[in-house]
């Protein structure tokens, strides 16, 4: 079927974290009566990855059906769950798992904290590359672990990895776990299977484990190619932890399911062992509804969200062309995110709180939230309708120039 994704779903009501509510210190705060999007002057969001497309029709029919049967009781994880996740990872990706390594979470920042206690002792050291989301550093540091921060290199309006800083940095005796990005997450990079390989080499060297969170692996762009980091080499599978999840490719984050793949059963023991110490146990009998109808019939409404999202990228990049020539664009390879420098106009930090929400009343994610290397960089989400996109960049450049 064809979707309608210009068409804007009135989300009040829903509890959004996008909509409602507002980060501020670390905390997830409810707006004012009257204040942000639903006000007079209404805050435009771009900035939490969460689209504002509703879930393929056969996910909202299977939560339907669920929702009518009336029994909501403690659910496990079936055959039927194992062949969709196995049945995606193989056909999408070429990767073929055994259900056997699969471990849910609620969610891939879950598996982050989890790691990071499993495979780590306070005090020790993690190897991040910033600019990066930012709860790889929330789940170090709330860990009493310390980041080991190897920054990306940006030249040429293009990210990439540094090689000589990384081997630098993995081999320091206390960096015990690296946390990759891939795709990445604010700077939409797909890392090429050689820059897979030389990252992992790298760390298989040194004897540190790869967490690879690839919750954005399945949205990329036409041109890239999404390697998972365990097959990128041989070998490198018993040393990783791969986190993936339907929640970004299907808009499905408040349904709290995610899908750890450890081939390696050592390392899944200790992950599993550290998530029942936690009491993180059981499946959210919606999240296993919609991702068995997701990954079974969500393909075509996939495509087309890839296309949208590619032509709301391009509607950006020729808008601020025309009205901000001296801001540079990233362009992203995958994700729905695009990583914009807006150092050339002279701004500071925290830019997007202090100018954008303010006057311009439109919600980004400042850059200096991923890192010192992200500020003045902001983080637009593109999910959304063209009408709210173009509103949004309509806002921000009569408040720039």
């Amino acid at each position: 079927m064809q979707y309608d994704f210009d068409r804007l779903i009135d989300r009040r009501g829903t509890d959004s974290s996008k909509w409602q509510f507002y980060e501020m210190d670390g905390a997830n705060l409810e707006w004012p009566e009257g204040e942000g999007p639903f006000g007079e002057d209404g805050l435009l969001p771009l900035w939490v990855a969460d689209m504002d497309f509703p879930s393929p029709e056969p996910v909202v029919a299977a939560l339907v059906e669920r929702a009518r049967h009336g029994l909501y009781g403690y659910t496990g994880r079936s055959h039927a769950y194992d062949a969709a996740v196995v049945g995606w990872l193989g056909r999408r990706h070429g990767w073929e798992i055994d259900p056997g390594w699969i471990t849910n979470t609620p969610g891939v920042v879950t598996a982050l904290y989890t790691a990071v206690q499993a495979f780590t002792d306070p005090g020790e050291r993690v190897l991040i590359q910033p600019p990066v989301y930012h709860p790889f550093t929330y789940a170090i540091e709330r860990n009493d672990r310390i980041p080991a921060r190897v920054p990306l290199r940006y030249e040429d309006d293009r990210y990439r990895m540094d090689f000589d800083r990384l081997e630098a940095a993995a081999r320091e005796p206390d960096v015990r776990l690296a946390i990759l990005c891939s795709p990445h997450n604010p700077v939409g990079r797909v890392w090429s299977a050689e820059e897979l390989r030389r990252f992992g080499e790298i760390c298989a060297a040194n004897g540190i484990v790869v967490i690879a969170d690839e919750v954005f692996g399945d949205l990329v762009y036409p041109g890239n190619v999404h390697t998972i980091f365990a097959t990128a080499a041989p070998g490198f599978a018993q040393n990783t932890v791969v986190c993936t999840s339907p929640s970004k490719t299907f808009n499905l984050p408040g349904l709290k399911t995610s899908n750890i793949v450890i081939p390696n059963e050592a390392l899944r023991k200790t992950f599993n062992r550290r998530l029942e110490r936690n009491g993180v146990l059981g499946m959210n009998a919606f999240g296993s509804a919609a991702v068995q109808a997701a990954y079974t019939h969500g393909e075509d409404w996939l495509a087309q969200v890839l296309a949208y999202a590619g032509e709301n990228y391009r509607y950006l990049v020729a808008y601020l062309g025309e009205h901000l020539p001296a801001v540079r664009v990233v362009e992203p390879e995958g994700t729905y995110l695009v990583w914009v420098d807006f150092r050339p106009l002279g701004v500071g930090r925290q830019f997007c709180r202090d100018r954008l929400m303010t006057e311009a009343r439109v919600y980004l994610d400042d850059g200096s939230l991923f890192g010192p290397e992200g500020e003045g960089f902001a983080r637009f989400n593109i999910a959304c309708p063209r009408g709210i996109l173009a509103e949004a960049l309509e806002r921000i450049v009569r408040c720039l120039s």
